[in-house]
């Protein structure tokens, strides 16, 4: 069982930066497409970055394109996801996720193992 653990939100003013993190507790992990999603309540959980482990290939939602960066220390089993500029928009709880298949996808159903998720908060 792959153990995915979020840190890093909080409250940030529009046009701010956050950095935040997922530690995988597997070592096999390193093998994994991992993937950003948020869910403001009473929406659907959207995609917003996902990365391979093995490569540099990345995706992202048109809404954070050039805002947002996914990036990974496999020697840390650590995922990032640096948000600059940010907007009130993108307030919303963040969930890691991690697929044991190797092709990039933006469909939440297709990833296998969450994190508990990380409150994110941008003021205006």
């Amino acid at each position: 069982q792959v153990q995915l653990v979020e840190s890093g939100g909080g409250l940030v003013q529009a046009g701010g930066s956050l950095r935040l993190s997922c530690a995988a507790s597997q070592r096999t992990f390193s093998t994994y497409v991992m993937g950003w999603f948020r869910q403001v309540p009473g929406k659907e959980r959207e995609f917003v970055a996902g990365i391979r482990w093995s490569s540099v290939a990345t995706n992202y939602a048109d809404s954070v394109k050039g805002r947002f960066t996914i990036s990974r220390d496999n020697a840390k089993n650590t995922v990032y996801l640096q948000m600059n500029s940010l907007k009130t928009e993108d307030t919303a709880v963040y969930y890691c996720a991690a697929r044991k298949i190797l092709i990039l996808t933006p469909k939440q159903t297709d990833y296998d193992y969450w994190g508990q998720g990380t409150q994110v908060t941008v003021s205006s």
